[in-house]
């Protein structure tokens, strides 16, 4: 599976088998994440058999079920880091994908576990990923248009391939409860997104620029400047 490919085969997926992932598929997971804690400056941990984060009743109303492994992510609080855990945990997530794992984003419906992960002072948990083998595929959700999260993708002609590219791919990204809360923009070969207003929209504006880049290829633009 390519990474176009796990982008459009990947859906949220809420309930999960009691199946163990295979050692060398952890440390492939395990290697991706120093790699983008090296990179993001942020602190994600693997957390394996630990059924308690999702035991309460928020997750069972959510309808988790079977989650015993989950992806923290967490770093150093700045105005940044929100956007920064959603950028590099979708990379994890879009390989667990193609390593054959199922995933699903959680903003607050977990227990925290503290001890599980070691934070370091000044340190702050954003998010989790719950992985492992989903009882299903999960599946596709409804999608608002091109014209609505980008200038003109679908009237004009004269917008490139690599632009309505990468917009495809960024509508495709889990956003917080669907509501795909973001809108690019297009000045040559200069790309602008802006997150809307609501919960853990800056995670999202992460994660789709994650999409969007692999969408569109990274050497075929660039963010302005005030972006990543």
């Amino acid at each position: 599976m390519n990474i176009i490919e796990a982008i459009q085969r990947r859906h949220s997926v809420r309930q999960y088998l009691e199946k163990e992932i295979p050692e060398e598929i952890v440390e492939r997971l395990l290697a991706a994440m120093r790699a983008c804690n090296q990179v993001g400056g942020l602190h994600m941990h693997l957390v394996l058999h630990e059924p308690e984060a999702f035991s309460g009743l928020r997750s069972k109303a959510m309808r988790f079920r079977g989650v015993e492994n989950y992806i923290i992510l967490a770093g150093e609080k700045d105005d940044t880091l929100e956007e920064r855990c959603g950028y590099y945990g979708e990379k994890v997530v879009l390989l667990a994908q193609q390593l054959g794992l199922n995933t699903c984003w959680v903003g607050s419906t977990f227990k925290k576990k503290p001890e599980c992960y070691n934070l370091a002072p000044g340190e702050k948990v954003v998010a989790a990923i719950a992985i492992g083998y989903g009882a299903n595929q999960g599946k596709s959700r409804k999608s608002k248009s091109m014209c609505d999260v980008s200038d003109g993708t679908e009237v004009s002609l004269s917008v490139p391939e690599w632009y309505k590219n990468g917009v495809l791919a960024a509508m495709m990204a889990p956003t917080a409860m669907n509501r795909q809360s973001f809108y690019f923009e297009r000045f040559g070969n200069v790309v602008s997104v802006e997150a809307g207003k609501g919960p853990f929209t800056k995670v999202d504006l992460g994660i789709v620029k994650c999409h969007f880049e692999i969408g569109a290829g990274k050497d075929n633009f660039q963010w302005m400047p005030e972006d990543m």
